[in-house]
């Protein structure tokens, strides 16, 4: 009954915040019409998105990972995208990232490669951080081996 009270109480108090509560963006239903004819359809998992954040969503999504002409072609993108999923891991985002190198072309292999790179990339950051490796000799011989390749990559 305490509980029931106080969930009354709150929602009294409430009450008025809500009505000073900002309205949805007025480009929640331009973004919607953008993403249909983007991609023929809304999937259910982007209506869910909160309407404040929708616009700048599309615009990153649209702006990065859908435009071909960036500094990264589509296939390396959802290769990275993929290796990050695995490595958080996120069933769903693996499962996006996946398919999406597919249509773009990426083979098993490279699929493989790219999530052995996010567990090679995790091992090493565990074992560094774990043991607290001295940052400045870490740097120091990080500088080392790039000299070394500048070096052997000279020499051919």
């Amino acid at each position: 009954m305490k509980t029931l009270l106080a969930l009354a109480a709150l929602a009294a108090l409430a009450t008025p915040a809500l009505a000073d509560a900002p309205k949805p963006p007025a480009g929640a239903a331009a973004t919607i019409k953008d993403i249909e004819k983007t991609l023929g359809f809304v999937p259910a998992f982007v209506r869910d998105l909160p309407q404040v954040m929708l616009a700048s969503w599309w615009d990153g999504t649209k702006a990065l990972e859908l435009d071909p002409h960036t500094a990264l072609d589509n296939k390396t993108k959802e290769l990275i995208g993929l290796a990050v999923a695995a490595s958080i891991p996120c069933e769903y985002c693996i499962a996006f990232h996946t398919e999406a190198a597919k249509l773009d072309n990426a083979t098993d292999e490279e699929i493989q490669e790219a999530i052995a790179m996010a567990g090679l990339t995790r091992t090493g950051s565990v074992w560094l951080n774990g043991r607290q490796v001295d940052k400045v000799q870490y740097r120091k011989d990080l500088a080392r081996l790039v000299h070394d390749a500048h070096q052997a990559s000279a020499k051919k």
